[in-house]
């Protein structure tokens, strides 16, 4: 190639030594270079963990985009930094025969901290705060961010930290590596850790047949498998996830890792097949760990690094979370704390002709204190199906029920069979059930039930939408924050109570919390992408 191939790398002191190695590679083959150094998002913003920015392929993108934009031919990368799918018009190139894989621990005066309680350790990977902590769950991790030189140094400066670890390749790439080192064979490294890639783009097949002249094909098929079992997995540098192949006695073995960001949880698998069988391991073993929990975990993973944009007033399952659109991160806890009330059992001394139920809660108060048979009722009105259908289940038929209590209210100043009811209810009741029944010469009884304490939590992130199950919990969540997004609401006595600080809420067609989520992936299948 008579050309000069302009060799793309970030302008750190790692990346350049790879650039280096490429190109030296290159020219000893014959072919002219050139090294163009480009700064990336990733050695700009220092003062995060990777994690937390949030970006996939922060140390590649700017590459990429010099390469679509003609600047460069290829690009070198530590393969590990490397989303596992590639920009559209970019591909692999070669891959340079790997490193030294393991992590590596980098500590002070003495090892004697790692059988202490307490210690301090720094990194900024997720994936090594999560199996270090596995293994010593009372030590306390750190963030540290920066170049090698930079890392070492602050390890140095700070005279709390016992340790800090490393990639064993970068820190013996520059010779760096200390005295008091050591490499944690134990720690499943990242995918590709250790191994250099080359790109280029997909239709330039020149540069890419000069780059397989220096491919190393058992690198390759090792970081091949490591990248596909990552892809699987659906991983990059939010989630704690390690693997491991290589090549002995014509065998690939390879081991996996998946942890919870905590380190509580770990999910791992090993599995050995002959080289040249090995087309299939990486599905086999994402598949392994996906079958023992790996998607409920993926998910909790992803929900704890993204910012909330949903929010429910009610406590909400691990079930029920995995039910949302994958646009969701919904944060939930109950706005509202129900104590139930002790009854006299004078309340049902006789048998009362007309009785008002406005909630499930008021049925378990009444069952707390009494037995479905001591409960003689003759005529029920209820608002909503749900509570319809647990008084029909528990206490007896329902004469009549409304979607709210306003419509319910107005029903009985028409039918009622009597001119007095009893209502059952909580200490914070609904005003005009009672205010309307009693403007039409309707006599109404009120018995506390229960008693509803508000207990809403501070939302902080701006929100897409709340979603509501009851009046009380309008009412909790307003006392602690403002009105934001939308209100996906329960039933309409709720939505009712929303439209006072709402400007837009949506009514579930059922009224079941499945129902109230269906409505919210309804919403973000609406606005699309």
């Amino acid at each position: 190639m008579s050309k000069v191939i302009r060799i793309g790398t970030r302008d750190s002191e790692l990346a350049m030594w790879q650039a280096k190695t490429v190109q030296a590679q290159l020219e000893h083959l014959g072919h002219k270079t050139d090294i163009v150094p480009i700064k990336s998002t990733g050695d700009i913003v220092l003062d995060k963990p990777l994690y937390e920015l949030g970006i996939t392929g922060i140390f590649t993108k700017t590459l990429d985009i010099a390469m679509l934009n003609d600047d460069i031919d290829i690009a070198v990368h530590s393969l590990k930094d490397v989303p596992t799918k590639l920009p559209k018009g970019i591909v692999q190139a070669a891959v340079i025969k790997r490193g030294n894989v393991n992590d590596t621990l980098v500590f002070k005066n003495n090892e004697e901290f790692l059988s202490a309680k307490d210690a301090i350790i720094a990194t900024g990977s997720l994936r090594r705060r999560a199996q270090w902590l596995h293994r010593y769950p009372t030590h306390t991790i750190v963030g540290l961010r920066g170049n090698v030189n930079s890392r070492l140094q602050k390890l140095e400066d700070n005279e709390d930290w016992n340790a800090a670890i490393f990639a064993g390749a970068g820190l013996g790439r520059l010779n760096l590596t200390p005295e008091n080192a050591i490499n944690l064979h134990w720690m499943i490294p990242a995918p590709a850790q250790g191994a250099i890639m080359i790109t280029a783009l997909e239709s330039d097949e020149e540069i890419q047949t000069i780059c397989a002249e220096i491919n190393h094909e058992e690198t390759e098929i090792c970081t091949s498998i490591e990248r596909e079992f990552l892809n699987r997995l659906e991983g990059g540098c939010t989630a704690p996830i390690g693997a491991l192949a290589y090549i002995k006695n014509e065998e690939v073995n390879f081991k996996g890792i998946l942890l919870s960001k905590d380190g509580t949880k770990k999910i791992e698998v090993t599995k050995v097949v002959e080289l040249g069988k090995h087309q299939n391991i990486a599905e086999f073993c994402a598949d392994y760990i996906i079958s023992k929990g790996g998607n409920s975990l993926m998910d909790s993973i992803k929900r704890d690094t993204k910012t909330v944009n949903i929010y429910s007033t009610k406590k909400l399952t691990d079930d029920q979370l995995q039910l949302f659109h994958n646009d969701v991160v919904a944060n939930s806890n109950d706005a509202i704390k129900i104590s139930l009330n002790r009854l006299p059992r004078s309340v049902i001394k006789n048998e009362i002709e007309n009785v008002v139920i406005t909630s499930k809660n008021t049925v378990e108060a009444l069952l707390h204190n009494f037995s479905s048979i001591e409960l003689q009722f003759k005529n029920i009105y209820c608002v909503g199906r749900r509570t319809k259908r647990m008084v029909q289940k528990r206490i007896g038929e329902v004469k009549h029920t409304e979607p709210n209590a306003k419509k319910l209210a107005e029903y009985l100043v028409e039918y009622l069979e009597g001119t007095e009811v009893t209502y059952f209810c909580s200490d914070l009741r609904l005003d005009h059930l009672p205010k309307i029944l009693s403007e039409h010469s309707i006599k109404v009884n009120e018995i506390e039930a229960y008693q509803t304490k508000f207990d809403a939590e501070k939302v902080e992130s701006a929100l897409e939408g709340v979603m509501f199950f009851s009046p009380s919990t309008v009412e909790s969540f307003m006392k602690q924050n403002k009105a934001s997004g939308i209100a996906f609401c329960i039933g309409e006595t709720t939505a009712l109570a929303a439209k006072n600080y709402f400007k837009n809420t949506r009514i579930a067609k059922v009224p079941t919390v499945e129902s109230v989520i269906e409505l919210v992936n309804d919403y973000f299948m609406a606005i699309g992408p």
